[in-house]
């Protein structure tokens, strides 16, 4: 090689050196005006050596530190299936929770000892996975659904404490490492206040803004938020070596290799131990510089997690203790009442700003009229307010003791607040809702934004605002009106409030146009969903789709047709029957129908061969993702069913299937086949 290129890998290991010293041990051996010479000296020479070189692969580029600032903006995030599923971990909430827990391990592996468990803290943050191959970061991915994440890879390149290529040379030829991405306090507060000097609104929380970061389109917007990781969870196959080690001993053989591993932990191997832990962090939580929501507990004895095995959605080696919420109190100021686009009204309570789990709060959902009833809530109550999940703030009671003399106990409305219409509440219903269906101002715009939205009609750019300047200019009265917009009516509309700006230009216009004749494309499923028929959400509409085949067949039919469809019941088919009787909403549909609106489902099947059998799936794949196999059971005319029932045909089994499926399918007699008998009855 060149003198060129020796001077290049010198330098990227010096500089790699000097971040993980800065970065992850905290302990910088050169100042930062030092750092920045040597990394612009690095640019310098990667663009010579790339002029001299133009033939090189740019995979030599991609891992030096020169690329941490961000690269070329991403259009879209690539769906990519994990190598290993990313099971989440079942949650506990007390001492004793955790000591059945325990329990329930020794029993099952019957070692008569103690076993050694490992406590970390459990990050509130964004979980990710890293694909290494040959000491070089090759995939980042974001959990998903545990099956399939998105390729993250330029935007965690831009998280310093990531190594790009690792040290040493006694890592594995290929692994995954987990973790979890954060934004700590200190950096978020430095972007925040930056956002406010610009007249921007702040990011909600530090846990919100990491989730959103990595999922930026531009990397160099992701890089300027500075974000950590905390790896603590490595996956290696056939390496002897690390397969003897522990769960601690591994995390501390990827520490040498430069990897971010957390020193907050501990090997515990009396119960005794663990709630010292839990204990300990319960109050130091909020002296640390990001955020934590609990304690994971993890066996230290790698060979035997194989042994626990796991459920269909945890691991049985492992789990969470959370901590309990925090909780303030504060006044009351008022209660307003929102109305969603189906008519419910949901009472929300101002009250003043409280800063609860890292977020200002001031406002909180109570929910229907009983929840007021039981809290007995007056004017001027002081609340106690905590977060759910250390994310939702919930009112969980009131301070009588502060209650005010003469001070009038809160009467739940009975009037629609927007339209004055007498409020109606069924008896098997728990919240109050406003019948003025087709007249309601506020349900009319929550109906058009509901059909504009993505996983309905998908109409870009036309939100929430710009539907209700249409409104109010009588440009639309309907759905179908959407349809006879021209690009003449759209130019120079925008928001009632001028200073935000959403004017719409010729070629917004234009595009906007594009957008509602693409929308002619939607199938049927979804411009089901996006009439907004109560009770009719994304999962109903599909299943009613796939039932009827077309919107006349769903129209004609009756109530006990409907409650004869998978996992109609009473509730849904009454909201469909009622939906359909309304005038007004069949003339609708026929006018959608005139637009070119798709009200048919369109068949597509590979073949008839599983036409009239039920199937449940349940465990990983060799050949599909869970959610490939429903769909290739669909394509070949078969029924997919969530949980199993003597309806039931079949329950395809793969690795890992869930122990409570497989024992419910043997007491009901369901024929329980592998991945090979499907393929065999698909093809022949």
């Amino acid at each position: 090689m060149s003198q060129l290129y020796n001077k290049i890998i010198e330098l990227r290991k010096e500089i790699n050196q000097h971040n993980y010293n800065y970065y992850v041990l905290d302990n910088p051996t050169i100042s930062d005006t030092e750092f920045d010479f040597k990394l612009k000296e690095l640019e310098s020479l990667e663009t010579e050596y790339k002029k001299e070189n133009p033939e090189m692969d740019d995979s030599f580029f991609s891992y030096s530190p020169t690329q941490r600032v961000g690269g070329e903006t991403n259009k879209a995030f690539k769906q990519v299936e994990h190598k290993y599923k990313m099971l989440s971990l079942a949650n506990t909430y007390s001492i004793e929770e955790i000591k059945d827990f325990v329990k329930r391990a020794e029993e099952s592996l019957d070692l008569n000892q103690e076993l050694e468990w490992v406590c970390e803290l459990k990050y509130d943050g964004v979980a990710i996975s890293l694909n290494y191959k040959n000491g070089k970061l090759v995939q980042a991915l974001t959990r998903g659904n545990g099956i399939v994440g998105d390729d993250i890879t330029d935007n965690i390149k831009t998280i310093r404490t990531i190594p790009l290529e690792l040290f040493g040379n006694d890592y594995p030829d290929e692994f995954e490492i987990r973790g979890e991405v954060i934004f700590p306090h200190k950096a978020f507060e430095e972007f925040n206040a930056q956002k406010i000097a610009q007249g921007e609104e702040p990011l909600a929380n530090p846990r919100n803004a990491a989730s959103g970061s990595i999922k930026l389109l531009n990397p160099k917007e992701t890089a300027k938020r500075k974000l950590d990781c905390f790896l603590y969870f490595l996956l290696t196959e056939n390496n002897p070596e690390l397969n003897s080690l522990t769960h601690y001993q591994r995390l501390q053989k990827a520490k040498t290799w430069g990897f971010n591993i957390p020193s907050f932990m501990a090997i515990c191997s009396k119960m005794e131990d663990i709630e010292s832990f839990i204990d300990y962090w319960d109050k130091e939580r909020f002296n640390l510089g990001f955020d934590i929501d609990g304690i994971v507990i993890k066996l230290n004895n790698i060979q035997l997690w194989d042994r626990l095995g796991s459920t269909a959605k945890s691991p049985r080696w492992a789990t969470a203790y959370k901590f309990k919420a925090q909780r303030k109190e504060t006044k009351l100021l008022s209660i307003e009442y929102q109305v969603g686009r189906t008519g419910i009204i949901t009472p929300v309570a101002n009250f003043e700003p409280i800063l609860l789990g890292g977020t200002i709060v001031k406002r909180a959902s109570l929910h229907n009229a009983d929840i007021i009833e039981k809290l007995d809530i007056h004017t001027n109550d002081y609340l106690y307010v905590e977060k759910g999940g250390e994310i939702i703030p919930k009112i969980i009671g009131v301070n009588i003791e502060k209650r005010e003399l003469g001070a009038k106990k809160i009467e739940y409305i009975t009037n629609c607040p927007e339209c004055n219409t007498p409020l109606i509440r069924e008896d098997s219903e728990a919240g109050h809702y406003c019948p003025n269906y087709n007249h309601c101002p506020v349900q009319i715009l929550g109906r058009f934004e509901h059909f504009a939205s993505k996983k309905a009609m998908n109409i870009d750019t036309l939100g929430g605002e710009r539907i209700k300047y249409l409104l109010d200019h009588k440009l639309i009265n309907d759905f179908a009106d959407i349809y006879t917009l021209k690009e003449e009516d759209l130019i120079g509309i925008g928001s009632i409030d001028e200073s935000k700006k959403t004017t719409i230009q010729e070629k917004g216009a234009t595009n906007l146009i594009q957008a509602i004749e693409d929308s002619k494309n939607i199938p049927f499923e979804r411009v089901l969903y996006g009439l907004g028929i109560r009770y009719v959400g994304e999962v109903v509409a599909k299943k009613l789709a796939k039932h009827y085949k077309n919107i006349d067949g769903l129209i004609n039919s009756n109530f006990l047709e409907l409650t004869q469809v998978d996992e109609i019941g009473d509730k849904i088919a009454q909201s469909i029957i009622d939906y359909f009787s309304n005038q007004e909403n069949l003339s609708l549909i026929q006018k959608l129908k005139s637009k070119g609106l798709k009200f048919e489902i369109e068949e597509t099947f590979l073949s008839n061969s599983l036409e009239g059998l039920s199937f449940v799936v349940s465990g990983t794949f060799e050949g599909y993702s869970r959610e490939a196999l429903k769909k290739t059971i669909e394509d070949n005319s078969g029924k997919v069913l969530s949980g199993v029932s003597a309806k039931v045909d079949y329950l395809v089994a793969g690795d890992k299937m869930g122990p409570e499926k497989k024992r419910k399918a043997e007491k009901l007699g369901v024929k329980i086949i592998s991945e090979q008998e499907f393929n065999s009855m698909i093809n022949g």
